[in-house]
């Protein structure tokens, strides 16, 4: 028996591989499908099927990829809509990979038509549900992304779905959603690696309503921003487009190659060192991403209209491809060979942005500078953690759309949860023009340490 869950790094997604005997199905692929072929092989099993709980938003699936690969049938959920490829899921299909069985749980809420799959174990006992966005650790799955006029009647079917159909199978079923801790498809998942239906009917805040109405209710008073490259997920996802070798390593570029290359296709350049790297010197007019951040805010910061170029740390060049070939950034120019060492030994110019500690901002309020500061957390964050007061709030996931609320004329403080985030939002602005930035070292990690005064 085959079993496995595979973890995409920094997208926080769960995709799993199931088998037995010498058959196995993949649930939710991502779109680098090397892993399931060789855990597959390696047991002597072939992928038959790939299972689709529902339309997904935050990463480019792999089905296509792994049925040009194995193969296997591909069968989808939301079948209301035009998908390209596979075929539709109907509620109560079945499946057999060995002596396992694999039913089909309708469970629509999250999108229309989303599906679950019970696995039952060669007794035919329940055993797992593969519950795909419908339900995680400590969360639900977000009813928003029909837009807000039907937010309400998705909150609704979602009621539905977990009451009537996932809770009544047992608390001893295990669940298997397909995101983590981390997750922009959900706003508070916990880390809980493994969880079940009966630690969620009993921990889980979300389903400790009384009623429809007051699950609706609570559904409805917050929901996580919505990154706009959702929308062209959306569209892939119902063309299952395959690779086609897109996952080759970008090619490496000298410092005057990289220049040659920005300024005649305005290429993007996406920077992911550390924020203090990134702060001492830096290609003029990239934008900051540190790696662990790459799969949250690539998204947010990057265009699928215009060519990237790379500039890294070490042989991370890979990873970061893998990173953005997940999230469907197929055009990777290349990255600059060696560095910012290559970059400055060619004789090319680059850029730097000021950076302080908590303990100089701190003094400087204390002895009644104006600062104008500007923190990028979360509302969720400032809730908890408290803010320095006169402080002006704009997350990090509106800098885009609401720069212009940010002076030009004086310098710009730039305050975060620990400095990276700020660095990104620093990178960005000065892009658009603006020339004084400033971004505090540590964040509000720093400034609780030094217990610096914060307003509630």
């Amino acid at each position: 028996m085959l079993l496995e869950r595979i973890v995409s790094a920094g997208l926080a997604h769960y995709s799993y591989l199931v088998g037995d005997k010498n058959l196995a199905l993949v649930i939710d692929p991502k779109r680098d499908v090397d892993e399931y072929v060789r855990m597959a092989d390696e047991a002597g099993m072939r992928i038959a099927f790939v299972l689709e709980t529902h339309r997904n938003e935050d990463y480019f699936v792999g089905s296509m990829e792994l049925a040009a690969r194995t193969g296997a049938e591909v069968w989808h959920a939301d079948g209301q809509w035009d998908y390209q490829y596979g075929h539709a899921v109907t509620a109560g299909q079945r499946w057999k990979v060995g002596r396992l069985e694999i039913e089909a749980l309708a469970t629509p809420g999250h999108t229309p038509g989303s599906m679950s799959y019970l696995l039952r174990d060669p007794a035919e006992i329940p055993w797992m549900l593969f519950c795909g966005d419908a339900l995680f650790a400590g969360e639900v799955g977000r009813i928003d992304l029909l837009g807000g006029d039907l937010a309400a009647e998705n909150a609704g079917q979602l009621y539905e779905s977990l009451f009537s159909r996932i809770l009544p199978l047992g608390d001893e079923v295990i669940l298997c959603p397909a995101h983590g801790s981390g997750s922009v498809c959900g706003e508070s998942i916990a880390e809980r690696l493994w969880t079940s239906i009966g630690i969620e009917r009993k921990h889980n805040a979300r389903l400790q309503a009384g009623s429809k109405e007051q699950f609706v209710a609570f559904i409805l008073q917050s929901q996580p921003d919505r990154p706009p490259y959702f929308r062209r997920m959306e569209k892939v996802n119902l063309e299952g487009r395959p690779l086609l070798g897109a996952l080759s390593s970008p090619r490496p570029l000298d410092a005057r190659s990289f220049l040659a290359l920005f300024e005649k296709h305005n290429a993007q350049i996406l920077d992911t060192r550390q924020e203090l790297a990134y702060a001492a010197a830096h290609v003029p007019g990239s934008q900051s991403i540190w790696l662990d951040g790459l799969a949250s805010f690539a998204g947010w910061f990057l265009s699928y209209d215009r060519p990237i170029l790379l500039v890294g740390e070490g042989n991370l060049v890979e990873n970061i491809s893998v990173i953005l070939l997940r999230l469907g950034f197929d055009d990777i120019a290349g990255f600059l060979a060696g560095g910012m060492l290559s970059w400055h030994m060619s004789g090319l110019e680059s850029d730097s942005i000021r950076t302080q500690t908590v303990q100089e901002l701190c003094r400087q309020l204390d002895e009644g500078e104006r600062v104008w500061i500007l923190d990028v957390r979360f509302d969720s964050e400032l809730a908890r953690e408290g803010r320095i007061e006169n402080s002006q709030h704009i997350p990090i996931t509106a800098i885009a759309e609401r720069m212009h609320e940010v002076p030009r004329d004086r310098e710009v403080v730039i305050f975060c949860g620990s400095g990276m985030r700020s660095m990104v939002a620093a990178s960005y602005l000065k892009a658009q023009g603006w020339k004084r930035l400033c971004v505090v070292l540590g964040g509000m990690a720093g400034w609780r340490s030094i217990k610096c005064p914060l307003k509630r």
